[in-house]
């Protein structure tokens, strides 16, 4: 196939089984592990698996341990063309890594090719739904994809490999390197992965949202001044709706009373808003609008969380929500 996969994880369990197990057709897996306690890295090695045990002493993220299964993938078949990167929660769909590498020996300029990402259990819950309509985006020629995906190993090395220490977001701050390398991102039509979200809490959902805040807040660092303006507006849309709208309409209320009170109205109004440029049936443009709009608010708070670590001089760390 010409293909290997990296797999990365963390007490994924029976999940991470499946999704090893899923990747049965390429050349050669590795799996990183980042301080599981379940047993996953020896049932990996069990069932011949190439497994990296990542020193925790050093604050984890994706992007790192992507990169050093990526190094490990390379040492043992150096000159392998293709990797799909695989999070531990997902399972790769029968027949997704043959029409990748297909598509990939057909269009020579494209570095990176991801497919449809499906939640496995959509019903569970209203925060595993929600994931199940973000996965639902465009396909053709896109900026950016997301944590699986099947990349040519040339581009990915001349694109220097992902930034260690990006907590969230990684793939896009990577993307943004190879567009500028001349290559192309696509996203197939076809099912790539079932996800296994596993969110059952608000608390997780909240989590989930702070670690988007603070990745679109650290995207805007890096990249918010070039012509990509990476992140720009949902960094400037976190704070307009997560801190300053309601700071503003707290003012007023103090200051004017009762009419100062009714400013909280615009709140309202952009969940009308929000319903009306949403699709399809009228529940789901309802439900989508409401977490729409609180979003904002987890986000805003990752902002905050983002400055304080540059502020201080920390070392960002990952915000996990399961």
């Amino acid at each position: 196939m010409k293909l290997g996969v990296v797999a990365i994880g963390r007490n994924e369990g029976d999940r991470l089984k499946r999704c090893l197990q899923s990747a049965a057709a390429a050349d050669t897996i590795v799996y990183v592990d980042s301080g599981s306690t379940d047993g996953s890295p020896q049932w990996a090695r069990d069932h011949g698996v190439n497994v990296v045990e990542l020193d925790m002493s050093i604050p984890f993220t994706a992007a790192r341990a992507r990169n050093a299964g990526f190094r490990r993938l390379l040492e043992i078949v150096p000159d392998l063309p293709y990797v799909q990167f695989v999070d531990g929660d997902c399972e790769l769909v029968a027949g997704w890594l043959q029409e990748a590498a297909s598509f990939l020996d057909s269009h020579d300029d494209v570095g990176a090719v991801c497919g449809r990402l499906r939640e496995r259990h959509p019903e569970r819950s209203i925060y595993n739904w929600l994931c199940e309509q973000e996965w639902d985006v465009p396909t053709g020629e896109v900026n950016a994809c997301a944590g699986n995906v099947v990349m040519r190993t040339n581009a990915l090395s001349a694109a220097g490999g992902y930034r260690d220490d990006v907590i969230a977001g990684e793939e896009g701050e990577l993307c943004i390197r190879m567009r500028r390398l001349g290559w192309r991102i696509w996203r197939l039509g076809a099912d790539m992965a079932l996800h296994d979200a596993s969110m059952l809490r608000f608390g997780q959902w909240w989590s989930r949202g702070l670690r988007s805040g603070y990745g679109f807040a650290q995207g805007a660092f890096i990249h918010g001044a070039s012509q990509d303006r990476y992140y720009l507006w949902e960094t400037r849309r976190a704070w307009i709706w997560g801190i300053w709208l309601p700071l503003a309409c707290l003012a007023a209320g103090l200051a004017f009373g009762p009419w100062g009170w009714l400013t909280w109205l615009i709140f309202a109004l952009q969940f009308l808003r929000q319903t009306l440029r949403n699709r399809g049936s009228l529940s789901r443009r309802l439900k989508l609008a409401l977490f729409q709009l609180l979003a904002r608010f987890p986000e805003s708070w990752g902002q905050i969380k983002f400055m304080r670590d540059r502020l201080l001089g920390g070392q960002g760390r990952i915000i996990e929500y399961k």
